[in-house]
């Protein structure tokens, strides 16, 4: 299952220390402009070595555009993008290839498969997501040319430390211009733009001195999603959505809206009041639902957490089995690892909300499937 979508189609493929990696879109409709360019700037976002909380490995993941489009537009066509790995070390990993890794899936690859590329992790790798990103651009760049959707995400929590910017803390901002903020996102290290954000690099930087990772938790909002998307039993737009976000490394789980705090409140307090606005549109009095309500978007903004585990390559010993030997041992990972993978998965996280919506949007007829 290499692929995602069913009429905006991407399909990734690639390994961590292959030759290249890459994406086939298939789907998007023609006359769309796009170039490198805009590919590349998420891929920018996504790309490893980017500060000090990113591994070190240095990788400038320029993208090249193979197919499907001509003279800056799409044509209809499948397109082919791809990026060169550059800066493998797989000698690093020749030492573990027996061991499989706590928190990995070097185990379960090895089972199912019989043949696992131990180099970086391989397919499992979270440098795979190359793919999503490439599928995502596209798409975001299909939203927002289309229907101005605007996706955001961003950093709210940090291990422990729980930040004081959120969606429903903050959403007047989500109603007028967020430029500032979105700048003020991806200038912080761990994009993040609660007013505490030096005490979670505080936080992940002990993590790193005592050889160890940290998880957090990033909220995606899109905006400008018009009322009427996904379907009321299978192919919601929660449960499409839900499944694209739990298909990323790493992410072990999602919420929407009010997510589970929602089992706490009334349903005083949890039920949207709608009323008329001035330009006599029916909208919602608050945004408890996260913009979906019975599986159909309702012309609220989509909220949407994700819960991040820690990186699981960490220096400290762990221990494992030897799968030749057949005898327990213990293990230290080598290589180069992100201490905390948080702000470089948020781009990924957008891009599978993007690819999602992108489909559910051509499929429900808000976009056309052969042009633009």
């Amino acid at each position: 299952m290499n692929t995602f979508g069913k009429m905006f189609r991407v399909t990734v493929w690639g390994e961590s220390h292959g030759k290249a990696l890459g994406a086939v879109v298939d789907g998007c409709p023609s006359n769309l402009p796009l170039t490198e360019e805009d590919i590349q700037k998420e891929l920018d976002r996504r790309r490893p070595g980017y500060s000090i909380f990113s591994t070190p490995r240095k990788e400038p993941d320029e993208v090249e555009l193979l197919s499907g489009t001509f003279e800056g537009k799409t044509t209809g066509a499948p397109i082919s993008a791809l990026v060169y790995n550059k800066n493998q070390k797989s000698k690093d990993y020749n030492k573990i290839k027996d061991t499989p890794r706590p928190g990995h899936a070097d185990y379960t690859y090895g089972v199912k498969y019989g043949n696992y590329d131990y180099r970086g992790g391989g397919r499992s790798s979270g440098r795979t997501t190359i793919g999503h990103v490439i599928g995502g651009a596209i798409a975001k760049k299909l939203l927002d040319y289309s229907h101005n959707i605007k996706i955001i995400g961003y950093t709210v929590k940090i291990g422990k430390i729980e930040g004081d910017f959120n969606y429903y803390s903050k959403q007047e901002i989500f109603h007028s211009d967020i430029n500032d903020i979105i700048e003020k996102i991806e200038n912080n290290p761990l994009r993040c733009p609660s007013s505490n954000v030096d005490e979670m690099k505080d936080y992940v930087l002990n993590a790193m001195e005592n050889k160890d990772s940290v998880g957090g938790i990033v909220e995606l909002v899109a905006l400008n999603v018009p009322a009427g998307v996904g379907n009321p039993i299978f192919g919601k737009l929660n449960s499409e959505l839900a499944g694209a976000l739990m298909g990323v490394n790493a992410v072990k789980g999602v919420e929407i809206g009010r997510g589970f705090e929602s089992a706490e409140l009334y349903g005083s307090e949890m039920n949207d009041e709608y009323y008329y606005n001035s330009e006599n549109n029916i909208q919602l009095k608050t945004n408890n639902c996260g913009g979906i309500l019975g599986g159909i978007s309702c012309g609220a903004p989509i909220v949407i957490r994700v819960a991040i585990k820690p990186t699981p390559s960490i220096s400290k010993i762990q221990h494992t089995v030897n799968v030749k030997t057949g005898k327990n041992q213990e293990l230290i990972i080598g290589g180069r690892h992100d201490p905390i993978i948080v702000p470089r998965a948020i781009p990924v996280l957008e891009s599978m909300v993007a690819i999602t919506l992108s489909d559910l949007m051509i499929r429900s007829g808000f976009i056309h499937p052969c042009r633009l």
